[in-house]
């Protein structure tokens, strides 16, 4: 369960934003489905979810990706390839048995030739079967180097990208609650999975690759230069040709597999989005317009692919072009001086083949240069993520009280999500130890970035909050987000048994503990009567549960978190009459001593409350009791009234 995170309600109200549209749906960052797992940097615990919308989200960033230091990039890489230094010098030396074996082959074939120059009779057959054997010995010795160096460099390129995966999760982890309100789920994990995986691809063959092309150009090159100067600068003759076209394809490559890396995260995005939002979907008829709007994302995606393999499958080919009018260049001159008695038909045979071996691995890196095209750029995005800010700035203070009581203090708060929109103003709030304060009002008031100011997913533009009189900047984060509980309407439940999916809330709790605070939260009774009781392990999201049921194993999970401070997000108000009498008294017991701030949606639910706050356009219009705010007939009045006159309706039959 611990490596798993909880995340907020996807439906909860997105301050500044008003009601939010089937059309908007999904298109909007902040409140977006997801089956992703949220950043843990809280306690483990309580339902809890960063920011709980309210953010400035949106689907897609405009901005393109660009491989604008590869340079840079390379060398970032090789920070994590050098931390296995041990492993790689058997690669390097088996790499450099490997390349010798291959240069010392064409030299004795060309030795072979010449021993059957002389023609019948006059074959040197004691002298062909030691070359024979000595061929056999050297390739033997070459293929085993070969494998093993494949074998160590895999090794280390695991590693590797293990180090770089468990980086990249846990700057994700690192990260401030704004960074996941404007980017896609799916765009994140297009980094953490396609753009990890180009790396690996690139590191398993590209190093050992860079390698042995160097040692081999520089191989075949002395040995060609030594057999002939004449004919190697013939067949040097074209490689200006292939660096120059090389170069001037490279400029386009990177770009373009930086767009496809880009449009990949959009599509794996939009995906994640439609699945989990899949009854939402079904119940506005929306599969119509999905499927348009997935085929103009698939179709960015094409031409960026289509663009990038159109521009690197060039350079292979062109190439093995030049290459080959190379090979038939020093075959002809070859030939001539064959005839001209200056040289032997075995040192021709030599020379043809170290021609290749020098040709096979700029073919080699052409080949790969889709692949390595393709690392780069994902290598950038991660390293892009990577750079990010984290959450906690250095030298942030950090006190951890012994226990926090529940004293909270909004002084003259402003906030906005977007410069120039304000969502808070002049906020005072002041709600004592055990005090349950209820706040009210129209949808994208800002009653739920008050939440998110008090969990600090957010810092506040103007005025402080203060918790037991200290301001909570100078508190340390996890203590203060380990002492807030939240409950929300809609509950995130792991694939794992009922017992662990409690016991998220104190993963040191006991089995004994877990089943109190099931019976505490009225959750025990239909709990014993699944299958396998408490070991019963949930579909997805707590799929095989009922919404009530999932709300009562969220309130149990909470009751044995045992935070001081509580949110919660109307709990009640999607469930049956029954199991709405079985959450109210769970949430009794569970606010019961602790300061608990109510979101409130019906205003039937908190007429206990001992302050209820009515925020209207960022600012609070009215506070006072129940009883005192109906008697000053005010806006609360007003959307009471409205509440009750519908629920007459509806109870009417109308």
């Amino acid at each position: 369960m611990g490596r798993k995170d909880l995340k907020g309600s996807p439906g909860a109200p997105k301050d500044g934003k008003g009601p939010i549209s089937v059309e908007a749906y999904g298109k909007a960052g902040y409140d977006r489905p997801s089956a992703v797992p949220q950043p843990a940097f809280q306690r483990p615990g309580v339902m809890r979810g960063p920011g709980f919308g309210g953010g400035p989200g949106r689907r897609f960033s405009s901005e393109l990706s660009k491989a604008r230091d590869t340079k840079g990039t390379i060398s970032r890489l090789w920070t994590y390839l050098r931390r296995h230094r041990l492993l790689l010098w058997p690669v390097f030396l088996l790499a450099l048995l490997s390349s010798a074996a291959t240069l010392v082959g064409p030299y004795l074939i060309g030795s072979a030739v010449d021993a059957m120059a002389g023609g019948k009779g006059s074959v040197d057959f004691a002298r062909i079967a030691r070359i024979g054997a000595a061929l056999t010995a050297i390739y033997l010795t070459g293929a085993g180097a070969s494998w093993l160096t494949t074998y160590f460099m895999t090794e280390v390129s695991q590693r590797t990208v293990r180090n770089l995966r468990k980086d990249l999760f846990a700057k994700v982890q690192a990260l401030p609650v704004s960074y996941f309100d404007k980017r896609p789920h799916g765009e994140l994990m297009s980094r953490l999975a396609n753009d990890v995986d180009n790396v690996d691809g690139a590191l398993s063959q590209g190093v050992t690759q860079a390698f042995t092309s160097v040692l081999s150009l520089a191989g075949s090159f002395i040995m060609m230069l030594w057999l002939s100067p004449m004919l190697t600068l013939l067949s040097l003759a074209a490689i200006p040709l292939s660096v120059a076209f090389t170069a001037a394809i490279s400029k386009r490559t990177r770009g373009y597999f930086s767009k496809q890396a880009k449009d990949l995260g959009e599509l794996n995005g939009f995906i994640e989005e439609t699945i989990s939002g899949q009854k939402v979907v079904k119940a506005f008829g929306r599969e119509k317009a999905l499927e348009d709007e997935f085929g103009a994302i698939s179709g960015k995606l094409r031409r960026s692919g289509l663009m990038a393999q159109i521009y690197s499958g060039m350079v292979p080919r062109v190439m093995i072009m030049v290459n080959n009018l190379s090979y038939a260049l020093v075959s002809v001159a070859g030939g001539i001086l064959v005839l001209k008695g200056q040289v032997t038909v075995g040192l021709i045979a030599s020379f043809l083949n170290y021609s290749r071996q020098f040709a096979r691995p700029i073919n080699e890196i052409a080949n790969q240069y889709n692949q390595l095209q393709s690392a780069i750029a994902g290598a950038e995005r991660v390293f892009e993520v990577l750079d990010e800010k984290d959450e906690r700035a250095e030298g942030e203070p950090g006190y951890r009280p012994d226990r926090i009581r529940g004293d909270v203090r909004f002084d003259s708060v402003g906030f906005s999500y977007e410069k120039g929109v304000p969502v808070l103003t002049d906020v005072d709030i002041e709600a004592g130890e055990g005090m349950t304060v209820a706040l009210v009002g129209p949808t994208g008031a800002g009653k739920t970035t008050v939440v998110n100011l008090l969990m600090r997913f957010y810092d506040a533009d103007e005025g402080g909050i203060e918790v037991d009189g200290r301001d909570i900047k100078t508190l340390d984060r996890d203590a203060l987000r380990g002492s807030i509980g939240i409950v929300l309407q809609d509950t995130y439940l792991f694939s794992e048994t009922v017992r662990e999916n409690i016991r998220y809330g104190r993963l040191s709790a006991t089995d004994a503990e877990v089943e109190a605070a099931a019976r505490t939260a009225n959750a025990d009774t239909f709990i014993r009567r699944l299958p396998e009781g408490y070991a019963t392990v949930l579909g997805e999201d707590g799929g095989n549960l009922s919404q009530g049921q999932r709300q009562l194993i969220a309130i149990a999970r909470a009751i044995l978190a045992d935070p001081s401070i509580l949110i919660l997000d109307e709990a009640t108000s999607s469930v049956d009459t029954r199991t709405e009498m079985h959450i109210q008294k769970a949430l009794l017991d569970l606010m019961r001593g602790r300061t608990s701030f109510v979101i409130a949606h019906r205003l039937s639910t908190i007429k206990g409350a001992d302050m209820i706050l009515v925020i209207k356009e960022g600012r609070i219009v009215e506070r006072g009791t129940h009883a005192q705010l109906m008697k000053a007939q005010g806006f609360y009045y007003g959307l009471y009234a409205s509440q009750f006159r519908r629920h007459e309706a509806l109870t009417a039959g109308v």
